[in-house]
């Protein structure tokens, strides 16, 4: 299977889950983004993580797994986010100790946060990004939303909804609909609100 190597574009905070943040990955060599809804301590390690004036007082957790792993002489080498279940991402930490290499589960947002911490590469399947990635070109066929359910997809599309009226709202749409939908939400960079869009289209695929 084809790895991609991915790059963080950034963090915004979640529009639909309260404490919650979107994770954005870009692909190094293309188009394509991958949103992963992350909690506000992850968001917060990984953001410091990148910007390299901000050093807090104490070390955080990541901080502290970085300092122990460099006692012992145990590197972070890669990451890769190997599976997507039910909207949750799947990523393997791949260390090395006395040029031995194993391989260690950990949430995906843990893993991120280590790798820049160990200036280790993040890579994802193809198949994934191809299952939940969101091409940040836009068709101009998809400019205008053009239907009678203009007024319930200008509210999604806002901040007019909570995430329960969203999810029901989204029941109601067909999957042309969604897909229009969803490709107008990319053309924003919402992408936290895309990921529920791509959820609910895989829900119908299944």
């Amino acid at each position: 299977m084809k790895l991609i190597q991915m790059s963080v574009k950034g963090i915004s905070y979640s529009e639909t889950q309260t404490g919650a943040y979107a994770l954005i990955l870009n692909e190094e060599k293309g188009e394509r983004k991958l949103p992963i809804i992350i909690g506000g301590f992850e968001a917060q390690s990984i953001a410091i993580a990148l910007e390299s004036e901000v050093k807090p007082t104490r070390p955080l957790t990541h901080d502290l797994f970085k300092s122990f792993g460099e006692r012992f002489k145990i590197y972070v080498k890669q990451v890769i986010i190997h599976k997507l279940v039910d909207g949750v991402f799947y990523s393997s930490l791949i260390c090395e100790r006395d040029k031995i290499e194993e391989i260690i589960d950990a949430r995906t947002s843990d893993a991120i946060a280590l790798a820049l911490r160990y200036n280790a590469p993040i890579f994802a399947y193809d198949s994934i990004l191809k299952k939940a990635g969101f091409s940040a070109k836009i068709s101009e066929n998809f400019n205008k939303i053009k239907t009678q359910e203009d007024k319930l997809l200008e509210n999604f599309i806002s901040d007019k909804t909570n995430k329960n009226d969203q999810k029901y709202d989204l029941k109601k749409l067909s999957v042309n609909k969604l897909k229009s939908l969803l490709t107008k939400l990319v053309s924003k960079e919402k992408y936290e609100k895309a990921a529920l869009i791509r959820d609910e289209l895989s829900k119908r695929k299944s």
